[in-house]
């Protein structure tokens, strides 16, 4: 975006004048496309059918480009960069997410580092080989693993962390990849883009004094699919049997319910504490350390691929694309 200073208010930018507006971009040795949506949408409207939309360009541009750097408001970005990194199969080339946190017109913008150097990022090869063959999120000199990644901070520049992986990269008077921590796609396979997710997933967040007509009302939703149960420390969650009943009634009508701790880092440990131990004694799905954001696309993903409920818990507990430890 960038601001219209007679209005104050916020616009989108014009990538048809990207080098005009930003022509540090002539010093790269990249030739850039640039492509945007029709009517651009404020991140806070993101939803799964953009995420779709994405993906669709980057797979019609696939073979004709070295890498891709995708621009969107950071408050939705670790969910779309993270079911990106998902929907994605097989990918071999970088795919960078960044944005900004102040506006591109703005005087002390962080729009521009971030953008030049996730362009420069997604240029960057060695003997012929892309360095980053995965979806990433450049921030403020770091780059991360996209499904890593969560938003912490609406003030800072540094808005992003990846609490329970460590850092792809780092900018500053040179770029720095942190090779050991990079994934590396299997040679000779096609990309394969997954266009099926599933729409009825939701996030149930406990807190002391949640209510049995509560959880109920939630969970007896007529076209639930999946649940994320963000619980407390390393997945604990209340001892009523009321709780346990419901869970069960869910699970039995094969409904996935996975377990992710509400830390912003650390993991679900089932079984370290009493309360784990039953949660998973009724089948409740191991989260680890998976990320919220994380663990909702990838539910997504999986229910659209219409995987049995039988062999629903192993898969979703095998990490796929370093999503989990």
């Amino acid at each position: 975006m960038v601001k219209d200073y007679d209005t104050n208010a916020l616009k989108p930018f014009d990538f048809e004048n990207l080098k005009t507006k930003i022509p540090e971009l002539n010093l790269l040795d990249s030739t850039i496309k640039t492509t945007a949506f029709e009517n651009p949408i404020d991140s806070s409207d993101m939803s799964p059918d953009y995420w779709i939309k994405i993906a669709a360009i980057i797979e019609s541009n696939y073979e004709e480009v070295d890498g891709f750097v995708v621009l969107t408001g950071t408050d939705t970005m670790s969910y779309t960069a993270s079911a990106m990194s998902f929907i994605l199969e097989n990918l071999g080339k970088p795919v960078i997410f960044t944005g900004s946190q102040l506006p591109i017109g703005d005087l002390r913008t962080d729009a521009k580092e971030n953008l030049i150097t996730a362009i420069q990022i997604a240029g960057s090869v060695e003997n012929g080989t892309p360095r980053i063959q995965e979806v990433a999120l450049y921030f403020e000199y770091k780059l991360y693993r996209a499904n890593r990644t969560t938003k912490f901070s609406a003030e800072q520049f540094e808005a992003f962390q990846s609490p329970n992986y460590p850092n792809l990269g780092e900018s500053g008077v040179h770029l720095i990849f942190n090779e050991q921590f990079l994934e590396r796609s299997k040679k000779d396979l096609p990309l394969k883009v997954q266009k099926e997710l599933d729409a009825n997933v939701i996030v149930l967040k406990l807190f002391p004094g949640i209510q049995r007509n509560m959880v109920e009302h939630i969970l007896n939703y007529q076209d639930l699919q999946g649940v994320v149960l963000e619980t407390y420390g390393a997945g604990n969650a209340p001892t009523d049997s009321w709780f346990f009943d419901i869970l069960i009634k869910t699970i039995e009508r094969g409904i996935p319910v996975v377990n992710v701790t509400q830390c912003i880092s650390g993991g679900v440990l089932m079984g370290l504490y009493e309360t784990s131990t039953r949660l998973k004694s009724i089948g409740v799905i191991n989260g680890k350390d998976i990320t919220t954001e994380s663990a909702l696309a990838k539910l997504k993903l999986m229910l659209g691929q219409k995987i049995p409920f039988s062999e629903f818990k192993q898969k979703f507990e095998m990490q796929i694309r370093g999503e989990m430890s």
